[in-house]
This record gives structure tokens, C-alpha cells and sequence, in this order.
């Protein structure tokens, strides 16, 4: 598929809402997370609409909650902002109690369209990559980032996986299994 001027310009638009965001507690340019996002939904088979939803999958959450979820559908349409809308957690600042909010993104996953669940299951399996990662190079004082604590987070990756697999059987929810197998087991958390 090629990407057009619309792919690029969101490319810009998210480098500069996310510009001084990190990685929790890494350093890393929040971008990095926003590109590897796009490039799962990219080497999966995703359309420009739902490559550009990956690249703004955070931003209403993120970087202002409903003024840049309008923003985004007046620069890139309906489509990519319900995609947005539909990954996203919140547009309320501040954000609601964590558990409830999460419990709540996950009843809305049920129900939500392949192009969300296909952005989801990205933004999951790379988060999940990230925190493995992480948690090898630091153990247990890792979980201090989350405000799940290690229970919570695990619990939300283990809820995640079971809703994704029960609508949307791709290789992203196949190797997000995985991640999250190996995840649980070396941080000594149980299923969801």
C-alpha cells in the first residue's frame, strides 16, 4: 500500500502532540512507540486510515482530550477519528481512576470495529514487547511506571488478550499471546 501526503502529515501532526512525551521512565521519544505502532498495523495489512489512527492512537488520551480528538477529524476524517476515538481510554482530563477506566476500554473493545481491534492489538503487542523488555533489565522495580502496579498491569494485559482473541484472530493477537505468556511467567503473575 502506498502512503500518501495524508499518512505524512499525520506523521508530523503526532511528532509534535506527543514531542514532549517519553516512554514511562525509559527516556525514549514517545514517537518511537507512535512509528513501531504504525509499522504493525502497516506489515499487517492496514489501510492508510488505520496506519494514521496508529500514529494518533494516544492523542486524545494523551494530548487533549476531545479539542484534539475534533482536530483530528477535522485534518483527517471520520474514519481515522472514530479509530482514534475507539482506542482510546478517556478524552477526559484529568484522566478518570485507572481500573475503572481500563475495565471500562475493555467492554468497549468487545464491541468495537476490526480497524480498532487491528490498532489495538498493535499498540498493545508493542507495549508489551516494551514492558518484557524492561522488566529483564529491571526486575521487579519496573512496576513503580504503572499505575497498575505489577498485579494491574498484568490483569490488563491478560483482560486484553482474552478480548482480542475472542474478536480478532490475526498474527498480531498470536504473537501478543506470546508476549504476555512470557510476561506473566517471568514476572511470576498469574492469567487474566
Amino acid at each position: 500500500m502506498p502512503l500518501s501526503e495524508r499518512f505524512f502529515g499525520a506523521l508530523d501532526y503526532a511528532a509534535r502532540l506527543h514531542a514532549a512525551q517519553t516512554r514511562k521512565g525509559s527516556g525514549v521519544p514517545y514517537v518511537a512507540h507512535l512509528l513501531a505502532v504504525a509499522a504493525l498495523v502497516i506489515e499487517s495489512g492496514g489501510d492508510e486510515d488505520e496506519s494514521i489512527a496508529a500514529l494518533l492512537h494516544d492523542a486524545v488520551e494523551d494530548q487533549g482530550g476531545t479539542a484534539t480528538a475534533a482536530e483530528i477529524r477535522r485534518r483527517f476524517g471520520d474514519r481515522v477519528a472514530e479509530i482514534v476515538e475507539g482506542c482510546s481510554d478517556t478524552d477526559v482530563i484529568p484522566k478518570p481512576p485507572w481500573r475503572p477506566r481500563k475495565e471500562a476500554h475493555l467492554a468497549h473493545l468487545r464491541v468495537a470495529s476490526p480497524s480498532v481491534l487491528l490498532v489495538c492489538a498493535a499498540d498493545k503487542l508493542h507495549n508489551a514487547r516494551s514492558i518484557l523488555d524492561e522488566y529483564r533489565r529491571q526486575g521487579d522495580a519496573l512496576w513503580v511506571r504503572f499505575k497498575g502496579g505489577r498485579d494491574g498491569t498484568l490483569w490488563y494485559y491478560g483482560a486484553s488478550l482474552a478480548v482480542l482473541k475472542e474478536r480478532s484472530a490475526n498474527g498480531l493477537v498470536e504473537e501478543l499471546e506470546r508476549v504476555v505468556a512470557e510476561l506473566q511467567a517471568v514476572a511470576g503473575g498469574a492469567g487474566p
